[in-house]
């Protein structure tokens, strides 16, 4: 196949991709610019911290899943199929507590650098923000990055065109508003 064929391919198959993804940024940024998700940055002293850390950390956890789960389906080692599969299940498995780790250990460094910075903060009320917003966004992630990878790969649609604008995307908005929850619930606990 000539290359200027290749490129029109792929260019076609990750286009449509990328303008959801543009579209759901916008919207990410809009929940992000709210009233309600300014007063809630503003009530915890170190979110906006950790904010930025988060959602790049949602992208880069779920984005190797993704390539996991594309490279097993190319390879044949993987099924497109939602039943019970031992690499399957690891590899969501791991994905998970990575992005759960992650979440904690973000709170953890806020903490401190508000600590370094001289401010006060709560690392009780960090950590339960964080464990909120990571749980949701797993939960969410996962099922839906599974789904779009196995639906997508047999449609026919290149997974590697898939995963990476998608994930950062639902990594942005689902992100935010889950960290919009987590402030929600936890200032209901506390």
């Amino acid at each position: 196949m000539p290359t200027h064929d290749t490129a029109r391919d792929i260019y076609r198959g990750a286009l449509p991709v990328v303008v959801v993804s543009l579209v759901a940024g916008l919207f990410a940024g809009t929940i992000l610019g709210s009233d309600t998700m300014r007063a809630g940055i503003e009530s915890v002293p170190g979110l906006l911290l950790l904010l930025p850390a988060f959602l790049a950390t949602r992208g880069g956890v779920y984005g190797s899943l993704g390539a996991r789960l594309s490279s097993g389906l190319y390879q044949g080692v993987i099924e497109p199929r939602f039943e019970l599969d031992e690499r399957v299940t690891n590899a969501v498995l791991a994905s998970f507590i990575n992005g759960m780790a992650v979440s904690v250990f973000i709170a953890v460094v806020a903490f401190v650098v508000l600590l370094v910075l001289g401010q006060t903060g709560s690392l009780l009320q960090l950590v339960g923000i964080m464990l909120v917003a990571g749980f949701l966004s797993a939960l969410l992630m996962l099922s839906v990055l599974v789904s779009i990878v196995f639906v997508g790969y047999r449609r026919g649609i290149d997974p590697d065109n898939l995963v990476g604008p998608l994930v950062t995307t639902l990594g942005d908005v689902f992100g935010v508003f889950f960290l919009l929850v987590g402030i929600r619930v936890v200032g209901w606990l506390v």
